[in-house]
């Protein structure tokens, strides 16, 4: 399957930005047998937003936060957090789109050209 890495500040800036009702992304960590198939994304409830991580398909390992900064700070992958391990974040789709598709159709313009930052491997 398709990977893309995605640098923080991208990631920040167009995936969880403000106004997206409801996002699900799925992504692996690279070389973390633990954490080949996970989903994070983020949903509107009410005058508030969740941060929210499944790393596990039964459910037993799902964490919500209410902020950004509590969601990407969370030791959730072996007692470190997802900026911690972001290096080795690769992303599978966004909302069940592949990534180049998703950045062309949502995007704001600002994540410049994809070739320069996407990994592009196969997997």
């Amino acid at each position: 399957m398709k990977t893309f890495k995605i640098p923080f500040e991208v990631f920040k800036r167009e995936i969880m930005r403000e106004g997206w009702l409801a996002l699900e992304c799925s992504f692996c960590v690279d070389n973390h047998p633990e954490y080949d198939y996970c989903w994070l994304g983020k949903m509107a409830k009410s005058e508030t937003e969740i941060y929210w991580f499944g790393l596990a398909e039964d459910g037993s390992q799902a964490y919500d936060f209410p902020t950004f900064d509590e969601f990407v700070n969370a030791k959730i992958f072996q007692n470190r957090s997802l900026y911690d391990v972001w290096s080795l974040v690769s992303f599978y789709c966004f909302n069940n789109c592949d990534v180049d598709e998703w950045f062309n159709l949502y995007s704001s313009g600002k994540a410049g050209d994809l070739d320069g930052w996407r990994s592009g491997a196969e997997g």
